[in-house]
């Protein structure tokens, strides 16, 4: 099934979706909705019936032009509660919404789809990520410094992003980069650490960064370090590359 409005579209998901609260189960279902509000990535919507959560309306409302006019509800399981992380459609402009809930991601303890835990948000099934070998020759420089120069990047293609290098620590120089406290969660390669490069006595904050465990669809990047062509001079087999 397939409905738009607007700029949202929904279409009924195959996974098996849970959401917990308090550590307990808030909501289990296989018969989600993938409901993208934004172009960027969808929202899941879950059957009324499979969120075992109590929700208990606040009184207050959100309009949407696309969806209509939402009840926001606080949402009660057990001792935990998320103030205001429920919205319901009663009478929505899209009739595919009708019964179903929207569970607030970051309001919820975890989500999993299947067995696995997600992150951030739900994975969009129209984004691929590939990471791939390569011998291409990779050399990375900002204002003529060369900062890395490597023959062995995995190349990591994403959906709608410009293809990124990540190259062996080994072939970077690890001397100009220190460790940063920027951590950011991506649904389809896990956590980063990020690095602030040292070049001439400045500080390039945030320039590098690396996923030291990632997912298993990104499993060849681990521990591999990326430092993006939109801030340095990145030239692969002799071409200058664009900056993003």
């Amino acid at each position: 099934m397939t409905d738009t409005r607007g700029r949202v579209r929904v279409e009924t998901g195959v996974k098996r979706v849970r959401a917990y609260l308090g550590g307990r189960l808030a909501a289990d279902t296989t018969r989600p909705l993938l409901v993208w509000e934004s172009p960027h990535y969808p929202t899941y919507y879950l059957p009324r019936a499979d969120v075992a959560a109590d929700l208990e309306p606040t009184g207050a409302t959100e309009r949407s032009p696309s969806r209509g006019s939402a009840e926001v509800c606080d949402v009660r399981l057990g001792g935990a509660s998320a103030p205001g992380a429920a919205l319901r459609y009663p009478d929505p402009a899209l009739e595919a919404l009708r019964g179903h809930v929207r569970l607030d991601w970051a309001a919820m303890d975890a989500w999993f789809e299947e067995d696995e835990e997600v992150f951030v948000h739900p994975r969009d099934p129209y984004v691929r990520v590939d990471a791939l070998r390569s011998t291409r020759h990779v050399v990375v420089a900002l204002d003529g410094e060369v900062l890395a120069d490597s023959r062995a990047p995995v190349i990591l293609y994403e959906t709608g992003l410009p293809p990124r290098h990540y190259l062996p620590a080994t072939d970077v120089r690890l001397d100009l980069l220190s460790p940063s406290e920027t951590v950011t969660h991506c649904p389809y390669k896990g956590s980063t650490r990020y690095f602030d490069l040292h070049l001439g006595g400045r500080v390039e904050r945030d320039l590098a960064w690396s996923y030291p465990t990632p997912l298993p669809e990104s499993r060849l990047i681990a521990g591999l370090v990326c430092l993006p062509a939109e801030r340095v001079d990145l030239t692969v087999d002799g071409t200058v590359e664009p900056a993003g």
